[in-house]
């Protein structure tokens, strides 16, 4: 069951040849073998198999939406009123919400079956999925490997076929770095075509939930789902959301895709050739290969640093061990309260960035650094803008090199924080970006990042499928996990 696509898995609920009760079973099962990847913090088995036997009602009624059925998993950073939402933190490691995000109540209003809350990096902040209070999650193609963050779990959990699709969210790259470790499709959305509405902040502007599937036709039918304005998000885009599956199968010729030549530098060689081969496959479809020119890139990874920790800093001011959230058992007053409450609450990365974000929110600071990050990110848009109002798409490597091995990032943090280098500039501009599978170095996936103007998610989507038409990277499976 595990090894058909999400398109396979509806039409067997639909036809009858599967029942959800068999199907979450199934999972569940996978999931309690694959222990050792920590890649869930929560599972809710019996809500979930209620709801496969109501699925498997409605399936033979014959009047079921689309994914009746079909079992999917959350990204902790998801608010969900029947399950507790931690962020992977001891801040909010008892911490149950009054209410459901819109994006859970999307896909459970569609018929899927949650069935739990997947480990991440505290907070969203990070990039291996290290940083986790309930501990490091693995990479199932190799175990002594970090699977990438912030949504390392739900990456591990997909890679690993055990559940067909997840939610994650993405800041700066916590869906397409992790897609591109872990060897499946992670999709970051434009900013407001998904609702962020009881997703748990870490920085507001850059923000967005995104998701993770084994194929680009597995991704357009989950976010058909999930996608569209919702009134309790003030950031949320008012328009029609189209058929992202009908434009799928459409030919790529006349489609120009730029590739900057600093793409690739201080990017493993092995990485370089993939990137080099996928374009080859495109060209051969049809697509036009164009020279771009980004004279920004060297401001795109400090210009986010001071945005992200500054917004970091003004939304975990809230947890002040009063309202909700860890209290410390020993404060004599006040200030002490709130003090050890966060420093005993938080670990030491969330710590570390909301520092940084109150040193350049500071009155001594703000001017030179937060304003000034502002200005540059206005700079570094309208040039994404401008290059993408030329081509149809930016390609280039999802990461410069493939996942670290466990604990690498504390001993290498100039690679560690490189990571990010290609990721952030969607962020800092709004733009969907999409990351999918185009090879293997030293038995570890390498990722593929294809850019696009806003609201261009049918356009990335119906490159990667073009793509994976005549591959099958993205159909491979780690071998523990087959």
């Amino acid at each position: 069951m595990h090894t058909l696509s999400l398109r396979g898995l509806i039409q067997a609920l639909q036809t009858k040849k599967l029942s959800s009760t068999e199907l979450v079973d199934h999972y569940f099962k996978r999931i309690h073998k694959a222990q050792a990847l920590n890649a869930f913090i929560h599972l809710d088995e019996e809500r979930a198999r209620e709801l496969a036997k109501e699925a498997d009602k409605q399936l033979q009624r014959g009047n079921a939406p689309h994914l009746t059925g079909i079992p999917m998993a959350h990204k902790d950073n998801f608010c969900t009123k029947d399950m507790p939402t931690t962020c992977a933190s001891n801040m909010l490691a008892h911490f149950t919400p009054p209410y459901n995000a819109t994006v859970v109540n999307r896909f459970a209003d569609h018929g899927c079956i949650s069935v739990g809350k997947t480990n991440m990096d505290e907070f969203a902040m990070g990039s291996t999925n290290e940083s986790s209070y309930f501990g490091a999650v693995k990479n199932p193609w190799n175990m002594d490997h970090v699977p990438g963050g912030s949504s390392g779990g739900s990456a591990s959990a997909v890679a690993a076929r055990l559940v067909p699709f997840a939610t994650g969210t993405d800041t700066g790259g916590s869906v397409r770095q992790p897609a591109a470790f872990s060897g499946i499709c992670g999709l970051k959305p434009t900013y407001g075509l998904i609702s962020r509405f009881g997703q748990i902040a870490y920085a507001s502007s850059l923000d967005q939930a995104g998701l993770f599937a084994n194929s680009a036709d597995d991704l357009a039918i989950a976010l058909q789902a999930v996608a569209g304005f919702d009134p309790h998000d003030s950031t949320s885009i008012n328009q029609p959301v189209p058929s992202l599956t009908e434009q799928l199968n459409h030919p790529i010729k006349p489609l120009r895709i730029g590739v900057a030549p600093d793409f690739f530098s201080q990017v493993d060689t092995e990485i370089q050739q993939a990137i080099m081969d996928a374009l080859k496959v495109f060209e051969q479809a049809g697509a036009e290969i164009v020279d771009i020119n980004l004279k920004l890139r060297p401001y795109w990874l400090p210009c986010y640093a001071v945005i992200a920790n500054a917004e970091a800093s003004s939304n975990l001011s809230r947890y002040d061990g009063i309202r909700f959230g860890y209290r410390t058992s020993h404060a004599e007053n006040l200030r002490e309260l709130i003090t050890k409450s966060r420093s005993e609450g938080f670990g030491m990365q969330v710590k570390r960035r909301i520092l940084t974000g109150t040193h350049v929110l500071s009155s001594e600071h703000f001017d030179t650094h937060y304003v000034h990050a502002q200005k540059v990110r206005r700079m570094i848009a309208d040039e994404l803008k401008q290059t993408l109002s030329t081509v149809d798409v930016l390609i280039g490597p999802t990461t410069p090199s493939c996942a670290f091995k466990l604990n690498e990032s504390h001993c290498d943090s100039p690679k560690y924080q490189l990571s990010d280098q290609f990721t952030v500039p969607v962020n800092l501009a709004g733009l969907p970006g999409l990351s999918i599978p185009v090879g293997f170095n030293h038995a570890l996936p390498i990722g593929m990042q294809l850019i696009g103007n806003h609201f261009s998610e049918a356009r990335l989507l119906q490159l990667a499928h073009a793509y994976q038409q005549c591959t099958n990277w993205h159909s491979m499976i780690p071998g523990e996990w087959k």
